[in-house]
């Protein structure tokens, strides 16, 4: 199967996929609909920098000068190694597909354990693995066209940024493969407490990373800030929408010297 015709599988199957978990099992409790949730995920990635404090302005710096620094150290010794290894890797070529069509797969599987099962967490972590990956898609998409870059597999200058030119373009930077991965294992790892959950999703993550680079699609620095933008949309996603589904009021006593009545207190 071509690129053409697996960028047109994933498009379908996702649509279909949207529209199936769109609508909520019977086990669902009344929550907000999905794509509120959707969009009121997309408004709330894009104002975060708004209500960021130090902490949160320091991971950006950090996750900034990691993309920087491996640009520089690794991006060069890494191409050529990976041009050094035998081709036709039937295994990096599968799991290169946890970036994409099978990524609808693992959405697929999670919403149809909820709704057959009646498993109202399968559902919740489908619903934040179509929201998480569409907004870091979005994410991903501005940051290619913005930057342009020439694949590995051009042959150009390491460090040849065209900028935009347009909307249709076939920039390295960053991996789309590798920060929909990312996104899948943070969203998935975020659900689950089990260890073996998240050294299983993030390490499926970072073999999709591996097998860009192997097909001379993409530089380490491609992989790693896709690995930044996936693992922190999807952490974020998960936390909000929890928040989103766990809209509570309680009426706490509150006794004083001088009074006494209740107080409301909730997630709102």
């Amino acid at each position: 199967m071509n690129p053409i015709s697996k960028s047109r599988l994933a498009s379908i199957c996702g649509a279909v996929m949207l529209t199936l978990i769109s609508t909520r099992p019977a086990c669902a409790e009344e929550t907000p609909s999905f794509l509120g949730i959707i969009g009121d995920d997309f408004k709330y990635v894009a104002t975060a920098p708004a209500r960021w404090e130090s902490p949160e302005w320091q991971t950006l710096g950090w996750a900034t000068l990691a993309v920087a620094g491996t640009s520089i150290i690794a991006d060069r010794p890494v191409r050529d190694f990976m041009r050094q290894q035998p081709r036709n890797n039937a295994f990096l070529d599968r799991i290169e597909n946890f970036g994409a069509t099978y990524a609808i797969g693992v959405m697929g599987g999670f919403y149809l354990a909820g709704a057959i099962g009646e498993n109202e967490k399968s559902v919740n972590v489908a619903q934040d693995l179509v929201a998480a990956s569409l907004v870091s898609a979005t994410i991903n998409q501005t940051i290619k066209i913005a930057t342009n870059r020439y694949r590995p597999r051009d042959n150009r200058d390491i460090y040849n940024f065209q900028g935009y030119t347009g909307l249709n373009n076939n920039s390295s930077f960053p991996s789309g493969h590798t920060t929909e991965a990312f996104t899948l294992a943070s969203v998935i790892a975020s659900h689950y407490e089990e260890t073996w959950v998240s050294v299983s999703a993030y390490s499926v993550a970072a073999l999709v990373g591996v097998a860009r680079m192997y097909n001379d699609a993409h530089y380490a620095s491609d992989v790693t800030a896709s690995a930044f933008i996936g693992t922190l949309v999807g952490k974020s996603i998960v936390q909000h929408n929890l928040s989103l589904r766990t809209k509570k009021m309680a009426m706490l006593p509150i006794i004083a010297p001088d009074y006494a009545g209740v107080q409301v207190v909730g997630v709102f």
